[in-house]
């Protein structure tokens, strides 16, 4: 008879130990799950507005395929040479692969920011889209060859479309154009 009760005593607590262990399993997962659902709309929204100033860029490329078209065929360009952005800040360098105010190397907002700022060599600066004014693209063009290298040719270059978004959202599409012969 005692052998039962020492087994009963030392047995007592095992029942709320795992009873815990449950509830805090429970716990974590409701946790995790509290989580996920707190993140699936910010990052569902992130997502769309991405893809309003993706849009925003995509209407500033057919913006600027209808001018330069419109200018070729008019014969007021003949080449891309006139329209090329060089400068960022007042500085040279935008072009140049070498410079610390490479394209490549400054942000879309930074882009943006500076042709607002002055939107001379632009073909479009902060064009609002009819669409969706809280959508607006910039566009302007770059020479693809370094500053400096033997075979300049001006017949080709790339086309930089940044569009912004709501709550400063920004997409950059680089396109490499040429023109035809």
């Amino acid at each position: 008879m005692r052998d039962a009760s020492e087994r009963f005593s030392r047995e007592r607590g095992s029942g709320l130990i795992v009873v815990i262990m449950v509830v805090a399993f429970m716990l974590a997962v409701g946790m995790l799950l509290l989580t996920v659902t707190g993140t699936s709309p910010k990052i569902s929204d992130n997502i769309r507005l991405q893809g309003m100033a993706f849009d925003a860029a995509e209407a500033g490329f057919n913006a600027a395929w209808g001018t330069l078209n419109d200018q070729f065929l008019n014969r007021v360009v003949d080449d891309f040479g006139p329209l090329y952005r060089t400068t960022f800040e007042g500085n040279a360098g935008l072009d140049d692969p070498q410079s610390p105010f490479y394209f490549r190397r400054l942000t879309d907002e930074q882009l943006w920011e500076d042709i607002v700022a002055d939107p001379g060599n632009a073909l479009f600066a902060a064009e609002p889209l009819a669409t969706d004014p809280r959508c607006a693209f910039s566009v302007f063009l770059i020479n693809d060859e370094a500053p400096g290298t033997i075979a300049a040719d001006d017949r080709d270059c790339i086309l930089l479309c940044i569009g912004r978004g709501p709550r400063g959202t920004f997409k950059r599409l680089e396109i490499v154009i040429e023109v035809g012969s």
